[in-house]
């Protein structure tokens, strides 16, 4: 069902390689091509994943990246699979999907590499028994501080993150991840973020980030603000739980303590910015 968007875009315009001042446009809404629809509405994604679109908004986020069906593109950490179940067969006949995945050979074990050796192996083991729907997903190793090459530079048209940032974020990784991605992609090529949006001042460890200070990262990588979307916003979300965002589904960190006053929020009120890789 397609779902009426307040966008603010900058849109900016290229002429003898360099980029014009951006124009702000409003749009009333993303229109989703009809191979992308019928991927997200396919018997192939899980009835549990499904469950989750009323938050995530899939189609309308794609949609908003601009992500065709013939593109390359690179996901950073899929983890269990849920934009993959997706962005995975739609890629698979004229596109290439690329899974920057856990280290799932880690140097030494601890409880930290054990559980991303684990969560990775079983995204590789999903790519391998459906692999008649999702065609020839590459493999690449994410695994800061010591790897971050996404890929040979400028071969991607877009690189993906969901919910992600604030894991590198409290880990201090955060621009390294952002000069990989830029790296990674062509002139012209997209960085798609979304993410759990912060009040002023919270701390990476509530797992909301705050969007000012996401855009100017991006834009100290090199990047351009291209666009915003609130596609993925949650005015419902106060930010202030004894756990942080864990504490809303489809964490639900408390367990039954209050769980229904957590599932009638929702899931977390989320940024979705797209950063341009300008022309140099």
């Amino acid at each position: 069902m397609k779902r009426k968007l307040a966008l603010a875009i900058m849109m900016s315009f290229t002429t003898v390689g360099l980029y014009s001042a951006p124009i702000v446009v409003q749009a009333e809404e993303v229109k989703v091509n009809d191979a992308l629809a019928a991927v997200v509405a396919s018997d192939f994604r899980t009835d549990t994943n499904k469950l989750r679109d009323t938050y995530r908004n899939p189609a309308q986020t794609l949609a908003f990246f601009d992500v065709k069906a013939n593109q390359t593109v690179i996901e950073l950490w899929p983890g269990g699979g849920w934009y993959a179940e997706i962005l995975a067969p739609y890629l698979a006949k004229n596109g290439q999907y690329v899974a920057a995945n856990f280290e799932t050979k880690p140097a030494e074990d601890t409880r930290q590499t054990e559980y991303f050796k684990a969560a990775g192996l079983k995204f590789e083991k999903w790519v391998e028994d459906n692999k008649a729907t999702v065609g020839n997903v590459q493999f690449v190793t994410l695994s800061p501080p010591e790897k971050f090459k996404l890929g040979e530079d400028n071969s991607a048209d877009h690189v993906l993150t969901f919910r992600n940032l604030h894991n590198w974020a409290m880990k201090g990784q955060l621009e390294g991840v952002f000069n990989a991605a830029y790296a990674v992609l062509k002139e012209g090529g997209s960085f798609g973020v979304v993410e759990h949006r912060a009040n002023i001042g919270m701390a990476a460890e509530s797992g909301y980030m705050e969007q000012n200070q996401m855009v100017e990262l991006a834009k100290k990588a090199g990047f351009e603000l291209l666009a915003s979307s609130e596609v993925n916003a949650n005015p419902k979300d106060t930010k202030d739980y004894p756990k942080g965002v864990w504490t809303l589904p489809p964490r639900l960190a408390m367990g039954d303590q209050d769980k229904q006053k957590y599932l009638d929020i929702g899931e977390s009120d989320r940024m979705t910015l797209k950063f341009i890789k300008k022309a140099k």
